[in-house]
C-alpha cells in the first residue's frame, strides 16, 4: 500500500515537472499595417486598402532614437501629419531605436520617449491610443540593458493606461523573453543585404527555418509582421533590387502558423503604400491576412 502511495506521487511529480506553463494571450487581434514614412499622409488607394482588408490598426513609426550624437541618444525623423487618422484605426505610435543606444544605460530616455509620444498625440489630436511600441534590433551585448530600459518604458506608460509591445528579431528568439505585453516578429529582413548572393535578402524560408524551433517554447505572446516593401541598393558598382516573393512569404506564414496559434491572431503587413499595395494583388494580401 506504501508503495503504491510513493508510485502515485513519484507520478504526479512527475506530470508536474513536465507540464509546460501556459502561454499569456495575445492582448490584440486583427490585421494591421506598420506606417514608416516621414509624413503621414493617406491618399486614396491606401485609405481603400484599410477598408478593403478589415485593417483596424496602424503601427506609425513617429521618431527614430540614434545614438551616434556627442550628447547621447537623441529624436531623429520625426513624423509630421498632414493627414487625420482615418476614423475606426487605432494608432499605435513606434519608435526605432538604435542598437548603440543600448550600448550604456541612460535612465531618463524612457521618460523622455513616452512624454514626446503624448506631447506628439495632444499635439495632432490623436485619440484613442491605448499602446505603443518600441523596435530595436537588440543583440547578446545590448540585451540586459534593453531589457532594463523597456521596464522604465513600461512603467513610464502604464501611469498613462498604455500597453507596451516590442519588436523580435528571429535571432531574438534564442534569447529570455523582453518585458513587454507582446511582441512582433519581424518576418522580414531575414539575410544579408550586403552580400549579392542568390538569396532573397528580404525573406528566404531557408534562413527562416533554423529559428522555427524556438517558437513553441518562445513565452512571449507573439504577432507577426511580413514584407511587401522592395529594396533597391548598390553594392560594389551593382544595382540590385529586392522583394519578397508570395510564395515566399506563404511558405513562412504556413511554417511559424504552426507552431503557434498566436501568429494567426495578429497579421501585420509592412509598410503601407500605394506603391506596395500595386506590388502585389488582391488575392495576394487575401493570402497574406488570411487567418
Amino acid at each position: 500500500m506504501r508503495s503504491a502511495v510513493i508510485g502515485i506521487i513519484v507520478s504526479l511529480l512527475l506530470l508536474v515537472g513536465c507540464t509546460q506553463p501556459e502561454r499569456r494571450q495575445l492582448p490584440v487581434e486583427g490585421n494591421a499595417v506598420y506606417y514608416w514614412r516621414t509624413d503621414f499622409r493617406l491618399d486614396s488607394t491606401e485609405l481603400a486598402f484599410l477598408n478593403d482588408y478589415h485593417v483596424k490598426r496602424l503601427y506609425c513609426r513617429y521618431f527614430d532614437v540614434v545614438g551616434n550624437r556627442p550628447e547621447g541618444p537623441m529624436p531623429n525623423a520625426t513624423v509630421t501629419f498632414s493627414s487625420p487618422v482615418p476614423a475606426g484605426i487605432e494608432m499605435v505610435p513606434t519608435v526605432f531605436i538604435t542598437e548603440d543606444c543600448m550600448h550604456r544605460p541612460c535612465d531618463s530616455l524612457a521618460r523622455l520617449i513616452v512624454d514626446r509620444i503624448l506631447q506628439m498625440n495632444e499635439t495632432h489630436d490623436i485619440m484613442g491610443v491605448k499602446e505603443i511600441q518600441i523596435d530595436c534590433d537588440f543583440t547578446a551585448r545590448s540585451r540586459k540593458t534593453y531589457y532594463r530600459f523597456l521596464e522604465q518604458v513600461r512603467s513610464e506608460a502604464k501611469k498613462h493606461q498604455l500597453a507596451l509591445s516590442t519588436t523580435i528579431r528571429l535571432h531574438q528568439l534564442s534569447m529570455p523573453e523582453p518585458p513587454a505585453d507582446y511582441g512582433v516578429l519581424m518576418l522580414y529582413n531575414t539575410g544579408d543585404p550586403q552580400h549579392a548572393d542568390t538569396r532573397n535578402p528580404i525573406l528566404d524560408i531557408s534562413d527562416v527555418k533554423p529559428y522555427v524551433r524556438y517558437l513553441k517554447d518562445y513565452p512571449l505572446p507573439l504577432g507577426a509582421a511580413y514584407p511587401v516593401f522592395l529594396w533597391q541598393r548598390d553594392i560594389h558598382g551593382v544595382h540590385l533590387h529586392h522583394q519578397a516573393d508570395m510564395k515566399d512569404i506563404i511558405a513562412v506564414k504556413q511554417a511559424v502558423e504552426q507552431e503557434r496559434d498566436d501568429l494567426k491572431q495578429l497579421i501585420i503587413t509592412y509598410h503601407l503604400s500605394t506603391e506596395n499595395i500595386h506590388r502585389y494583388t488582391p488575392n495576394d494580401y487575401e493570402k497574406i491576412y488570411h487567418h
